[in-house]
């Protein structure tokens, strides 16, 4: 225990010792004639003076230890620890626990929104929306892709399907075509992979990401995203963010970071 020195003089200690022990000695004295008074016999009262003294005696030391350990350090004995001892860390480490909680309670409104909204929409159960849009931050925060676009995409290519496949051979999700993408499907154990929701979201966002920073225009990335970079109107572009918009309309009212395509 590190204290808080106040002096560096030591005259107190003999002093304290002896007041106590002096206390001690009148209580015992007292005690034995009173136990005398009482018609015990002189040889059984000795005996239990000594054993009270020993025990006064004991009090008296501990209390004078107690007097100067205050004198000396401003701090009494037994006491709360200082502010700044190891003691007191445990209110920063609080302090940190909470915010981290704070954050994934803000997350997990984020998601649960979304979830309910897409569970509503596309009618699919909302435990699978749910792990869906995590999937969908997950990567996006990893690729620095807007995870809302990644949610708008899948709505748009499979309404959440994830064995919805096309008659153009698009597969999954986020409707990716194996046979274009297959360097992409091999590091997760080869075409067979597509189906898998997890490995769908990250090749399908892979692509997106890729398109962007090749165009660098949101609307063009999309649009060959959809293979339909013929069509002037841009069909597919406004319905992708028709649903981006939709999507961020539900959200709780929380500061987020931008990403690409946001």
């Amino acid at each position: 225990m590190l204290l808080a020195r106040r002096s560096n003089t030591w005259p107190a200690q003999p002093k304290c010792r002896n007041k106590g022990k002096a206390v001690a000695m009148r209580i015992a004295k007292l005690y034995s004639s009173g136990l005398q008074g009482q018609g015990l016999q002189p040889g059984r009262s000795a005996q239990w003076s000594r054993k009270l003294v020993s025990v006064l005696a004991l009090a008296a030391s501990v209390a004078a230890l107690a007097i100067i350990v205050e004198s000396q350090h401003g701090q009494l004995l037994f006491s709360e620890p200082l502010q700044g001892t190891p003691g007191s860390y445990s209110q920063i480490g609080g302090d940190q626990a909470r915010d981290a909680a704070v954050l994934n309670a803000t997350e997990e409104g984020r998601y649960r929104a979304l979830s309910e909204f897409v569970a509503k929409r596309y009618r699919v159960s909302q435990d699978v929306a749910f792990d869906l849009v995590s999937l969908a931050h997950h990567e996006g925060n990893r690729l620095q892709l807007d995870p809302l676009l990644i949610i708008a995409v899948i709505a748009i290519e499979s309404r959440f399907n994830p064995i919805a496949e096309s008659v153009a051979g698009a597969k999954g999700l986020m409707q990716i075509i194996p046979k274009y993408h297959s360097d992409k499907l091999e590091e997760f154990g080869g075409e067979q992979a597509v189906f898998d929701p997890a490995t769908n979201i990250q090749v399908g966002s892979r692509i997106l990401r890729e398109y962007i920073r090749h165009t660098g225009n949101v609307g063009i990335a999309l649009q060959m995203y959809a293979g339909a970079l013929g069509d002037s109107e841009d069909q597919y572009t406004n319905k992708v963010l028709n649903e981006r918009r939709r999507l961020q309309q539900v959200l709780p009212s929380t500061p987020r970071a931008s990403a690409p395509g946001a």
